[in-house]
């Protein structure tokens, strides 16, 4: 799966305090199962935010779907802004870079010490997400990102091309078998004993 060759997975809603925060202490994105993002987007969402890691800006971003993912802070639901401070917060400890969060009513953005002015402004003519949290969410990366003067590309989401090892492989065993064959009965022809052989070539 996408998520897995990513290095990070779809986590499932947990009714803890703040299963959001669990997941990013140590990972770039929480991505609910409900969220229902597609598989390529999901490509695309880790793409972005590996590729603003190795540019030298860490962001962390949580998609929140529904209720359920915000664990037992569920008043906070609908309130982005509010819910990207009170995550920022618990993060603290393990992390202390920008913060988006991505909800279907808007965005929230948090930083220790305060969001810069510049990424607010990115984020404000960006319409609210409704159910298309993905798309969204690459959206806000991507301007964010840019407001801090790192310029994304968006990055593909397409599967590698070329043949697939299912179509590769039984053409491998095939040939394969074949050589050993060849070398089997050349093998068996040189141990035949001499007088054999002649005897064999001889009129009867």
């Amino acid at each position: 799966m996408w998520a897995l060759a990513l290095g990070w997975s779809a986590a499932p809603a947990r009714a803890d305090g703040d299963p959001a925060s669990d997941v990013l202490a140590t990972e770039l994105l929480y991505l609910p199962q409900d969220a229902g993002v597609p598989a390529a987007q999901q490509a695309q969402l880790g793409g972005l935010l590996q590729t603003a890691a190795r540019d030298g800006y860490q962001m962390r971003v949580a998609l929140i779907a529904s209720r359920a993912d915000l664990g037992s802070v569920t008043e906070l639901w609908g309130q982005p802004q509010n819910y990207a401070q009170f995550l920022g917060q618990e993060l603290s400890l393990a992390y202390r870079g920008p913060l988006l969060v991505v909800m279907p009513d808007g965005f929230g953005l948090y930083r220790l010490g305060g969001a810069p002015v510049s990424a607010r402004a990115a984020l404000a003519g960006v319409n609210a997400p409704g159910g298309a949290l993905g798309a969204a969410a690459i959206t806000a990366i991507r301007r964010v990102a840019a407001a801090a003067g790192h310029s994304l590309p968006l990055p593909s989401a397409q599967a590698p091309s070329g043949p697939s090892s299912s179509a590769v492989l039984p053409w491998v065993a095939f040939a394969t078998g074949g050589v050993l064959i060849v070398l089997a009965w050349t093998a068996s022809l040189r141990a035949r004993p001499l007088g054999v052989r002649a005897s064999d070539s001889t009129p009867g």
